[in-house]
C-alpha cells in the first residue's frame, strides 16, 4: 500500500495541509503528513512524522537543522534533511507540498532526490516566476496558488483541491503498457536532428531511445537517469551544454556534465554536436562584452553566437578532461566537416579554423586507450555516414 505524502510546515500552513489530507482521503488515498518545520520540534496535531524526525536524517544530526536563528541557513538544512529522509521510505505514493518561497525551496529539495516517475506536485506562490531551481532535471508538478498559502478561501480551497486530487489521479492511474525495452539516452537541437533522427531511426527496433533537448536542464536529466540506472549508456552527439557553461550562455547543464558517466562507468558514445554556438535570449540580452561577434537570429528569444578559436580550444580541453575520467567505454567521434546545420560551406557559422582548434584540443588532450578512443571522420555531423558510425560505435561498446 502506498501512501501521499503531504509535506510543509505545520506550524504556518497545517491547516492548509490538513485540507489536502481531507481531500486525497475523501478520494481513497492514504496519506502522510510530515513537518519540516524548523521552529521547534514539537509535533502539531495531525503530524505522522515530525519535523525532529525528518530532521534526524541531516548528516550532522538535527541539531544542525531545528532551532536556527537564520531562517535562510535553517531551510537549506532542512531540505538536505527532507532529500535524506524521503528516500528511505518504501510506500511513497506521491508527495505534495505547499507554501511560499521557503517552503517552495525546501520541498523541492527532497522532491528532487525522488526517482523519475514519482508523482509531485508542489502548489507555490512563486510557480508563475522562473521555476527552474524548484523543477531541475525532473518531472515535478508545480502550479501557482494564485494566493498566498495564509489561510483558507474561495481560491485556496479550489487551488488546493485541484492539486490534491491531480495528485490522486496521478497516483491512481498507470501509464499505457508499452514494449519493454532497454532504453539509452540521445542530446539532440535544432542543428543535430538530421543526425540524431537517423540514430534513433536505427536504434528503435531494439531501444526505447530516450531524446533529451540540450537546453542545460535535458543534459541534466539525461544524466539524472544515467546515475538512477535507468538507462544502459547515451549517444550523446550534442554536446552543446558545454559551450553555455564556459561561455555564460542561458543553456548550461553546469559544472557536472559528463560527471554520471565517470561516476557510473556506463558505456558513452559522444560528439561535437553544436560546439559551434553559445545560446542567449533575445538579441538585447547578449552580454556587452560580445558586441563585435557574430551571430545568428534562431527565433526572437534565441540569438546564438558562434564561438572562436580560443573557445573552442577550451571547450576541447574541458571536455576532454571530463572524458578521461570515464572509467567505463567510451567512443567520441569528431565530424571534421561541420558540426551543427548552420557549421556548413556557405552557412552563417562555417569557420573550418574554429572548428580546427577544438578538434585538435580534444586530440590532444583525450588521454586514449583500447576503452577510450577519439575518432576523426572527414564527414558533417548530420551525414548519414556519420549516424552510421554513432550506431557502429555504441553497438560495439554495449555488446
Amino acid at each position: 500500500m502506498t501512501r501521499a505524502y503531504i509535506v510543509g510546515t505545520l506550524d504556518t500552513k497545517g491547516a492548509e495541509l490538513l485540507y489536502i489530507r481531507d481531500l486525497l482521503a475523501a478520494d481513497g488515498v492514504q496519506a502522510c503528513v510530515v513537518d519540516v518545520g524548523t521552529g521547534s520540534a514539537d509535533r502539531p496535531a495531525g503530524v505522522d512524522v515530525s519535523a525532529a524526525e525528518v530532521a534526524a536524517h541531516h548528516p550532522d544530526g538535527a541539531d544542525a537543522v531545528l532551532g536556527l536563528e537564520d531562517r535562510g541557513q535553517a531551510v537549506a538544512a532542512m531540505g538536505e534533511a527532507l532529500a535524506r529522509f524521503l528516500p528511505t521510505r518504501d510506500d511513497i505514493g506521491g508527495v505534495i507540498g505547499a507554501g511560499g518561497s521557503g517552503n517552495t525551496a525546501l520541498v523541492s529539495i527532497g522532491m528532487q532526490a525522488l526517482p523519475i516517475g514519482v508523482p509531485r506536485v508542489l502548489v507555490s506562490t512563486v510557480a508563475s516566476g522562473n521555476v527552474a531551481p524548484y523543477v531541475g532535471p525532473n518531472d515535478i508538478t508545480m502550479m501557482y496558488s494564485v494566493v498566498d498559502i495564509a489561510g483558507l478561501n474561495r481560491i485556496s480551497r479550489v487551488v488546493l483541491a485541484n492539486a490534491a486530487h491531480a495528485l490522486a489521479g496521478m497516483m491512481r492511474g498507470e501509464a499505457p503498457a508499452a514494449e519493454d525495452k532497454p532504453a539509452i539516452g540521445l542530446t539532440m537541437f535544432g542543428v543535430t536532428t538530421p543526425c540524431v533522427d537517423q540514430v534513433r531511426a536505427a536504434l528503435e527496433a531494439r531501444y526505447d531511445c530516450l531524446v533529451f533537448h540540450a537546453t542545460g536542464t535535458g543534459g541534466r536529466s539525461m544524466e539524472k537517469l544515467v546515475d538512477s540506472g535507468l538507462v544502459l549508456g547515451c549517444i550523446d552527439s550534442t554536446t552543446t551544454e558545454v559551450c553555455d557553461h564556459l561561455m555564460g550562455g542561458v543553456f548550461s547543464a553546469g559544472g557536472d556534465r559528463l560527471g554520471a558517466f565517470a561516476r557510473t562507468g556506463l558505456p558513452y558514445v559522444g560528439s561535437c554536436g553544436a560546439l559551434d554556438m553559445v545560446n542567449f535570449g533575445a538579441r538585447e540580452t547578449v552580454p556587452a562584452q560580445y558586441e563585435g561577434r557574430t551571430f545568428h537570429i534562431h527565433n526572437p528569444n534565441v540569438t546564438l553566437m558562434r564561438t572562436t578559436a580560443d573557445e573552442n580550444r577550451a571547450m576541447g580541453e574541458w571536455i576532454g578532461a571530463r572524458l578521461n575520467a570515464c572509467q567505463g567505454p567510451v567512443r567520441f567521434l569528431v565530424p571534421e566537416q561541420g558540426v551543427s546545420l548552420i557549421d556548413a560551406p556557405g552557412m552563417p557559422f562555417h569557420d573550418p579554423d574554429a572548428d580546427a582548434a577544438l578538434f585538435e584540443a580534444l586530440e590532444r588532450t583525450v588521454e586514449q586507450t583500447p576503452a577510450r578512443r577519439l575518432i576523426r571522420l572527414p564527414l558533417h555531423i548530420n551525414d548519414a555516414d556519420f549516424a552510421r558510425a554513432l550506431v557502429e560505435s555504441w553497438n560495439e561498446i554495449s555488446s
